[in-house]
Order: structure tokens, then sequence, then C-alpha cells
């Protein structure tokens, strides 16, 4: 496929999808697709590479219906969607520049030689301490992880559009009692997640309303 099909082929993707309020109940996603989305989660950027998430997929009925009274924005999806995604951040505690997951992230898993490794870790503590400030104030930390969370919801909304599934992205929940019920289901870990946004991922019921965007005009801004 040449490079102009190929755009074209992204483009209608992004035309097709649609945050999809209801879905088809009896019509699922297969296991090799799903685990397509997911794994462009997995391969998703973050600050440093650090990965501060992990995809929680609640396909127990019970745990669902849990969820639904404190969940508005999840009325038609929790009941319908073929998976339902909770995703969550690293607490503010594993993000800090000295803790035991940034190691093991350096050490295990970047595999990072020991100039790379020091040099990672000055800038890292720099950018927390001095650049955005996040160690003032817990709440900035704990932001500043979901919002890494966003980068691999959108790579997993769009990846899903191309081969046809529907999504929704959710952040219409009263996130303490979601975090309160999570807890209970013994899925945080012991504290070391938050809940950051949900997605729901199926088959349409209907189709949605033309799609509406403002012009790029209004939106762009290039200074030369």
């Amino acid at each position: 496929m040449n490079k102009e099909a190929k755009k074209q082929e992204i483009l209608e993707a992004f035309q097709f999808r649609s945050a999809t309020k209801e879905f088809d109940p009896s019509k699922k996603i297969s296991d090799d697709d799903f685990e397509f989305i997911l794994e462009t989660g997995r391969m998703s950027p973050s600050s440093f590479g650090f990965e501060p998430w992990r995809f929680v997929v609640i396909q127990n009925k019970e745990l669902r219906e849990q969820l639904k009274p404190v969940s508005w924005g999840a009325q038609g999806q929790l009941p319908t969607a073929s998976h339902f995604v909770v995703m969550l951040s690293r607490s503010a505690e594993d993000m800090i520049y000295s803790s035991d997951y940034i190691e093991h992230i350096k050490k295990d898993v970047h595999q990072l030689p020991s100039e790379a490794y020091e040099a990672i870790s000055k800038f890292y503590k720099t950018f927390q301490e001095s650049d955005f400030k996040l160690l003032e104030n817990e709440r900035y930390m704990n932001d500043w992880a979901a919002k890494q969370v966003y980068i691999a919801l959108g790579n997993m909304m769009t990846a899903a559009a191309q081969i046809g599934i529907d999504s929704c992205p959710i952040e219409g929940f009263d996130q303490e009692k979601v975090h309160d019920i999570l807890e209970k289901a013994g899925v945080l870990e012991g504290g070391n997640f938050q809940v950051a946004v949900m997605a729901a991922f199926g088959y349409r019921v209907r189709d949605p309303r033309p799609k509406s965007r403002q012009d790029m005009k209004d939106i762009v801004k290039w200074v030369k």
C-alpha cells in the first residue's frame, strides 16, 4: 500500500471511531483482535519509557454490576461491551525517582548500561524536582502518571477503529468509589495503582451521528 492510500485508511479509521454508548452484546471481539488492541497499549510511549500503567480487563459480570451504580458514564457500556477495561496509573510512591519500581524499569526492563543509567537517573530527578515540580504535591505526580495512560488509551482506540471495532473512553465515574470496589476485588495491588480512566470495546448497535470538529484554522497556530 502506498503512502497516500495508507493516510486515507488511517483517516477513515478516525472518521469511523465514535464514542459508542451501547454495544451489541451478542457480538464478541475475538481473543486475537483484543490481544492486538492490548499490544498497541503496551507498545505506547510514556515519559522516560517508565510505563506507569496497568490495563485491567473486567469480564466478570458481578464486578461490572458493582461498578455500574458509581459509573454514570458507563451505564450503557458496562452491560453490553464485549470488553471493558479499567486503566490504572502507578501511584506517586511508585513513580518518584528513587522508587523500587523505577529502579526495576531502568535495570531489569531497559537494562541500561552504567553510563546511561546514571544519566537517566539524573535527568529524571531533575525533571521531577525542578522542570515539572512534581514533588511539590502528590496530586501533581498522580495527574502526571495518569496523562501517560491517556496516550495508551488513544492508541488502543485508534487501533481498534482500524480493524472495525468500536470503543468509548469513559471518565464519568466516582473515582474514589470505583477505587474502593477494585481494591476490595484485589486488582489495585495494595495501593500501587489509582484509577485513571475506563474504556469499553465492542460493536455498535446503531450508527452514530455525523462527526463534528472545529476547522483546522481554529485549532492550529503556526509559528514560523
